[in-house]
């Protein structure tokens, strides 16, 4: 397959790019390329010895002062070793200074991929992937980092972790551990996030690197709305297809860290992984420490193709939900319907309502639970409120599926609030600092589940819900990042490892939940987008994309979300207008066609709709599930930007086999004197003809050719934010 061996020369071949590593006879392992697919020539050729001045040598090189870690390219850098720029791991292996000195040791290549105890981590069979693993060693201590490397060959992904192994006598105090490295002899590159804020997740941002050091980080607890835990670096010249790129994805929900250092030399490094501004961790003899998994995948075609990489990648190889091969349910949520002020009738108006339309789902929201009729209190006490729903949650459920509709339901186990009768039994669950006043967020405190009692509580409690009625589906919600967070189990000198354990405890518990109910759907959701990320799709199929519902403010939030994440994984919904969140108002059908980018439902009251919203919206349905395989599996493009292009933003599915295709259009601006507009399709087949209908009408027959390099003229918008959606199949 894809793992070539030869003089300590270690070659990784995907179908389109090479990786590549060699152990020089210092027994260091040095990283030689990455990029576009070539042979096995060993590209150590292009290392250039000299001696810098203040660049330090390893004790291996004697007197050859041409030797350095302070500019040599590595796969695994370590502070200590005579190397000054961003690097991989700070451990003290007990001299109390940190020390250590990493040298080749041994490999092993086996079939299949590896496994991370207790974390998240991409899957495939024996066939699907091979697995390398580079075990090196400190120079004196019987300290081991385990790099293993996953290599698909069919999706152009490469994944890293290092396991870190203490086999001393002596405890070993880590504070910080990256996942990945990559050197690269060239810095003129740029720099692509996705930062934002709650309700703006995801923004699009595109920098130069430069001298220095260019760092992303959350230090919320979570993987955060404000930076997401993707990156690409990019040619000048990349756009959507042409020009190299790579990506990074790290595979984590909790805080990370990520630094893009131009150097002396004009060297790139970047280093990916846990937060380390809260990090302690003591290994003893005997441990492991397993680090998060970082996907990292190139493309020479541009940013489209690096994006369907990941779809592929993710899809088939990271969601392990019973759900990523069906079709999900339609449904409404009650939230922006009802907000807190709801009972069991109400609801099940809604659900009537929903059968009406061709709906397939309501999902209860907030507010049914404990004394909860705001956000100010009940959290923590998941027991059924009957009096408030007038009727238990088993007879709510069974008329629900009378009327024809699957039900699920909204939890947020992660956290407490003071006004509940758990905080009053036991204020020892909350992650606080002792006797000090708690640093609140949406007015609850966090949950402390770095502790085994905490766990087995919210499992006990969420399971006794789960096994109370016929629930097909669970929004797993969690509103406020962890500040002055601090646990009772831990003794003070390692409160440092809390944030991390709190990640492994929720892994636990979303363990346990999918292998007890191995046919529920979970969707993810922090504030919306908050914890929007690659470690979550692992459990989670769909995450509610952002807690913002307005369709033109979605264009962007989803434009940015679609460069790393399948697009079947964003929860999107039609909402009322004017809309919640900024008092926009879209057409019904913008609403639809922007939520029908991503898994499609409804958040308004249905009853309160016109007649007229009813129709287009029964039509929005029907419409979605004939073509759900098209907008599930087909590849995604971005054909115009909302960043770019101020008049209309544009996306296309495409199946993969080229018998059929979409084009959505959202206008966002308009003009007397209106110029032409035309969008081009991709991934057709140019010697054939299609059938081309817009907004379900038929309007013509055109080749392949045509339609990829002439385009369709797009119509002249009617109204503010108007919208059309084009649709071609070949023609029989």
């Amino acid at each position: 397959m894809g793992i070539n061996i030869n003089n300590n020369i270690f070659t990784l071949h995907t179908l389109g790019s090479t990786y590549q590593m060699k152990v020089d006879e210092k027994k260091i392992l040095l990283h030689t390329y990455y990029g576009k697919r070539t042979d096995d020539t060993d590209y150590s050729y292009l290392l250039e010895m000299a001696d810098r001045g203040f660049s330090g040598n390893i004790p291996q090189a004697k007197d050859e002062r041409t030797y350095s870690l302070d500019f040599l390219p590595q796969e695994f850098p370590v502070w200590g070793s005579g190397d000054y720029r961003v690097n991989c791991l700070v451990a003290d292996l007990g001299s109390g200074a940190n020390d250590c000195l990493l040298v080749f040791d041994r490999y092993a290549v086996y079939k299949g991929k590896y496994e991370l105890q207790g974390l998240p981590a991409m899957f495939a069979s024996e066939d699907e992937a091979e697995t390398l693993e580079i075990v090196l060693k400190d120079y004196h201590e019987n300290f081991y980092v385990h790099l293993y490397y996953g290599v698909y060959e069919k999706y152009d992904v490469i994944t890293r972790a290092a396991v870190l192994e203490n086999n001393t006598d002596k405890e070993i105090k880590i504070s910080r551990i990256m996942s990945s490295c990559l050197d690269m002899n060239r810095s003129d590159m740029d720099m692509i996030h996705f930062h934002g804020r709650h309700a703006n997740e995801r923004e699009f941002e595109r920098t130069p690197l430069f001298h220095g050091i260019s760092e992303l980080r959350s230090t919320r607890g979570t993987s955060s709305h404000q930076h997401n835990p993707f990156i690409i670096l990019s040619d000048k010249n990349t756009d959507e297809n042409i020009g190299d790129c790579y990506g990074f994805s790290l595979l984590y929900s909790g805080g990370f860290h990520m630094q893009a250092e131009v150097d002396q030399t004009n060297q790139l490094r970047v280093v990916m992984g846990i937060d380390d501004s809260d990090f302690k961790w003591s290994l003893q003899p005997g441990e492991l420490f397993y680090s998060p998994e970082v996907c990292m995948s190139y493309s020479n075609s541009g940013f489209s193709k690096l994006s369907r990489n990941y779809h592929d990648a993710f899809l088939n190889n990271l969601i392990r939900s019973a759900w990523k091969d069906k079709q999900r349910p339609v449904l409404v949520n009650n939230w922006e319907a009802t907000y807190f002020d709801f009972d069991g009738n109400k609801l099940l108006d809604i659900a009537k309502e929903a059968k009406t339309l061709g709906l397939d789902m309501l999902v209860l929201d907030d507010g049914w639970f404990g004394k909860r009729d705001s956000d100010y209190s009940g959290l923590g006490d998941w027991y059924v409120n009957e009096k408030k729903l007038g009727c238990s949650l088993r007879e709510l459920t069974d008329r629900i599926n009378e009327i024809g509709l699957k039900f699920g339901i909204w939890f947020e186990p992660e956290m407490i609030s003071e006004d509940s009768d758990l905080y009053r039994e036991h204020p020892d669950f909350a992650l606080k600092l002792p006797d000090r006043e708690p640093v609140r967020g949406r007015s609850q405190l966090v949950l402390d589940m770095s502790r085994k009692e905490v766990c087995d509580y919210i499992k006990e409690r969420l399971f006794a819900i789960m096994d109370s009625a016929n629930i097909e589906y669970i929004k797993w919600d969690m509103n406020r990042s962890l500040a002055a967070a601090y646990s009772i189990a831990l003794p003070g000198e390692r409160q440092g490892e809390l944030r991390h354990r709190y990640v492994l405890g929720l892994y636990s518990i979303l363990e346990e939940l999918l292998n007890r109910y191995p046919n529920l759907l979970l969707e993810g959701c922090s504030g919306g987008g908050g914890r929007f990320d690659a470690g979550m799709l692992y459990y989670c199929p769909q995450i509610w994309c952002s807690d913002n519902t307005d369709a033109i403010e979605r264009l962007h939030i989803q434009y940015g979300t679609s460069f790393a994440y399948p697009m079947s994984s964003v929860s999107a919904h039609v909402s009322v207008c004017p809309n919640h969140q900024n008092g926009r108002v879209t057409p019904f059908k913008t609403r639809g066609i922007c939520a029908m980018q991503g898994t499609f439902g409804y958040e308004l009251d249905l009853s309160k709709m016109t007649e007229d919203e009813k129709i287009l919206a029964k039509e929005q349905v029907e419409t979605f599930k004939k073509h759900y395989k098209l907008f599930q599996f087909g590849d995604y493009y971005r054909i115009e930007s909302p960043i770019e292009n101020r008049d209309f933003t544009a996306w296309e599915y495409a199946d993969k086999n080229g018998t059929e295709a979409s084009i959505s259009v959202v206008f966002t601006d308009m003009h007397g004197n209106h110029l032409p507009h035309f969008v081009k399709f991709k991934g057709l087949l140019s010697d054939r003809k299609y059938n081309v209908c817009r907004d379900g009408e038929f309007v013509g027959v055109h080749t392949g050719a045509a339609l990829m390099n002439g385009g369709i003229l797009l119509p002249v918008p009617k109204e503010n934010y108007d919208s059309c959606w084009f649709y071609i199949c070949l023609e029989e």
